[in-house]
């Protein structure tokens, strides 16, 4: 009997003790927490224009595709808009046309008369050598008539032909300066269109550019899905007046998911980017799930808190902080479909 209790007890002891050696070895290879969560991107949509909701083609909890129409605002004040942009933008379309083709008649006519003022210079030039031939006949009729060696006729008709040279001459004189005032005067009017051509191009540039942002709003009314993923939080309906920036739904793509596991601070020292991790989901307790540490915040959870905490008063107690660690999930994790932003989850992490 006595022999029979001594060996329940060895067997007893020996238990706990390869129990304890278990737990031990375990908790030095396999780091644990219950303290995760599944977490991933959610994109939240709005719309950038307000405006009325004239149409909505999805609803909760459907799944949707990149680039699929989510809903639809009433374009028709954006309608009206577009038309107002197009219609200024073709008046001044037709001002710069009417000053482009008026600056080609004024450069047109500036190189007729520029052309004009070359050929009466070029006639001066010959009528200044007839003047001068005049002259010398006069002046040699005058020698010769004061000399009785010529007739008063003749000599009349010297200083007549002299005269009516010099009468030219000046003519022409006359008319290439009447044509250079005319210059002077489309050179000024050639300015005065270059620079209306300039503020009118400026004017038509800032037309167009409305007409695009009327356009480029007029584009979002209509609201595309941002990215793979399922629909939800959807709080829009079709006749809603919305604003910019309003939330009317989030398209959660499950492919893009991780889990953020908090580790104590005395657990950290031991864990790597790197590391595999096993990972429990209180949803489904009979799978499990694979992950790698991708990375460790920079900061404890509560650092980043809306109001953290404030060691310097005189009440503070010691708190064992925790640190929140990312866990990349493995494909086939991700692929599975079961997994849901918020579950809750025991991530461990296998310590080489």
């Amino acid at each position: 009997m006595k022999k029979s209790y001594l060996l329940v007890i060895l067997v007893v002891v020996v238990s706990v003790t390869l129990a304890l050696l278990y737990y031990v070895g375990y908790r030095s290879t396999h780091i644990t927490t219950d303290n995760a969560v599944v977490e991933g991107t959610i994109y939240v949509v709005s719309s950038k224009v307000p405006g009325t909701v004239k149409a909505v083609y999805v609803e909760e909890n459907r799944f949707v595709r990149k680039g699929d129409l989510l809903l639809e605002i009433d374009e028709k004040d954006f309608d009206t808009k577009v038309r107002e942009a197009e219609a200024a933008c073709e008046v001044e379309r037709r001002r710069l046309s009417e000053a482009e083709e008026s600056l080609k008649v004024l450069e047109r006519k500036l190189y007729e008369i520029e052309a004009a003022i070359r050929a009466e210079k070029a006639q001066r030039d010959a009528q200044r050598y007839m003047v001068e031939q005049a002259r010398l006949d006069r002046e040699r009729a005058e020698n010769l008539f004061q000399k009785d060696a010529l007739s008063k006729e003749r000599y009349e008709k010297a200083i007549t032909a002299f005269k009516v040279q010099e009468s030219s001459l000046s003519a022409m004189e006359e008319r290439i300066r009447q044509l250079e005032v005319s210059r002077e005067a489309h050179l000024s009017q050639i300015e005065q269109v270059r620079k209306t051509l300039q503020t009118q191009r400026s004017v038509l540039s800032l037309r167009k550019a409305t007409l695009e942002d009327v356009l480029l709003k007029r584009s979002y009314t209509k609201v595309y899905a941002p990215s793979d993923g399922y629909v939800t939080k959807k709080s829009v309906e079709v006749g809603n007046v919305v604003g910019p920036s309003q939330p009317l739904l989030a398209v959660v793509p499950l492919s893009d998911i991780w889990v953020v596991a908090n580790y104590k601070e005395t657990q950290i020292k031991r864990i790597k980017p790197g590391l595999r991790v096993r990972i429990k989901v209180d949803a489904y307790p009979s799978l499990t799930f694979f992950g790698t540490v991708d990375s460790i915040q920079a900061g404890t959870g509560s650092t980043f808190s809306l109001f953290p905490p404030e060691n310097a008063t005189g009440n503070w107690v010691k708190v064992v902080q925790r640190i929140p660690v990312r866990i990349r999930l493995d494909e086939e994790a991700k692929g599975k479909g079961l997994l849901r932003i918020g579950m809750s989850c025991e991530a461990t992490v296998l310590v080489e």
